[in-house]
């Protein structure tokens, strides 16, 4: 006897008996707990789905005083099959006090589908950013742009300014003066036909100019808080990266604090998400990043990437990043240049968790663990 492990273990196992090919399906939904946190529930809602999931074999986990409507709302842990859910999906529908928005929320989740992985390699062209291997200026940025290519790199990122924290403010002309000699060769090379390239930078002007040399993606880490960046993407049919960060590089880790940090980084997408929509982007053109180290504490970022799944409800593909950041220090006192191990340790649990897009340093030894974390799969 032995526990399976993923999904794809056990629709293989099923399969593998010989069981009904129409039962596989019904019986995989029976094999895999979903856990969904829930926040501010009203009492009777409580009450209601509580004795709702108990009958069919589920459960909701609630606070002591919830039978006795000691408070008027109540956080609640909703556990369950597949199955279990798409049934309370359903009957949530027709009840009251708020249960109607919990069942389609339900649906939305049960609906999510996965997008296939990506490598995003870095390129840094300033001489401020906390790895100094990210470092490159023209010339030598084109050749590592070819080489993580080369390795498997289906995207490229480049950013003219350091958003470490504390990293001083450049000025609009330096900025572009460091990134344009890069734009210009990949344009002329005409190299954005082999690969996805990303402008790291939430500077009009310096978007603009990528664009215009071929760039496909805009990777802001204010998260498209300047409307006319997200009319730049619109006008020239390029994605949108929206970035979670608490204040500024100047300021984001001085006190981060969150009530609930998933709560407040999901209610972000959502509004940023919409505020697209309204403009007349599409869900399929925006990627999330919850920014790791930007505006949180070690225990933030532990809570994201345990919980990056939830994340792709939004219908977006999602992003990390957490190449060399100074939280694998803080689990164990590593300098800048030892932290791949960590690294590839984070972005795998995170890609086992949801996350389809993955920028790092390090593109060769990324591919290959990514390569045989699937097959493992």
């Amino acid at each position: 006897m032995y526990q399976l492990g993923s999904m794809a273990n056990k629709h293989a196992a099923l399969k593998a008996i010989e069981v009904e090919s129409g039962g596989i399906g019904i019986m995989a939904k029976k094999m895999e707990l979903l856990y969904f946190f829930i926040k501010d529930l009203k009492t009777p809602a409580a009450n209601i789905l509580k004795q709702d999931a108990l009958s069919i074999g589920a459960e909701l986990a609630v606070p002591s005083g919830v039978i006795l409507c000691e408070m008027p709302t109540y956080d609640c842990i909703l556990i369950g099959t597949v199955k279990h859910m798409e049934i309370l999906s359903r009957k949530e529908l027709a009840q009251p006090f708020g249960l109607k928005s919990v069942a389609k929320e339900l649906k939305r989740f049960l609906a999510v589908k996965n997008h296939p992985t990506q490598v995003m390699g870095i390129i840094n062209a300033n001489d401020d950013s906390f790895y100094k291997g990210s470092r490159f200026l023209a010339e030598d940025a084109i050749k590592k742009i070819k080489k993580m290519m080369k390795e498997g790199a289906k995207m490229i990122d480049i950013g003219a300014v350091s958003s470490r924290p504390n990293a001083a403010k450049v000025t609009e002309s330096v900025e572009l003066e460091r990134i344009k000699p890069i734009c210009d060769a990949i344009a002329t090379e005409k190299l954005f036909e082999k690969a996805i390239f990303s402008v790291d930078s939430y500077n009009p002007a310096v978007v603009e100019y990528a664009l215009k040399s071929g760039f496909g993606l805009i990777n802001d880490i204010t998260g498209a808080s300047d409307t006319s960046i997200i009319h730049l993407a619109l006008k020239y049919k390029a994605k949108l990266c929206i970035m979670h960060m608490q204040g500024t590089p100047q300021t984001m880790q001085e006190n981060p604090d969150y009530e609930n940090v998933m709560v407040e980084v999901s209610q972000f997408f959502a509004e940023r998400i919409s505020k697209c929509e309204a403009l007349g982007m599409e869900k399929k053109n925006i990627i999330l990043d919850v920014g790791l180290g930007f505006g949180k504490t070690l225990e933030h970022n532990l809570t994201l990437i345990k919980n990056m799944g939830h994340f792709k409800v939004f219908g977006c593909e999602v992003l990390v990043g957490a190449s060399r950041k100074s939280m694998i220090d803080k689990v164990i006192a590593t300098p800048v240049e030892e932290r791949l191990a960590g690294t590839l340790a984070i972005h795998l649990k995170a890609v086992e968790n949801g996350a389809s897009i993955v920028r790092c340093h390090d593109v060769k030894e990324h591919v290959q663990a990514l390569a045989v974390a699937e097959v493992l799969k």
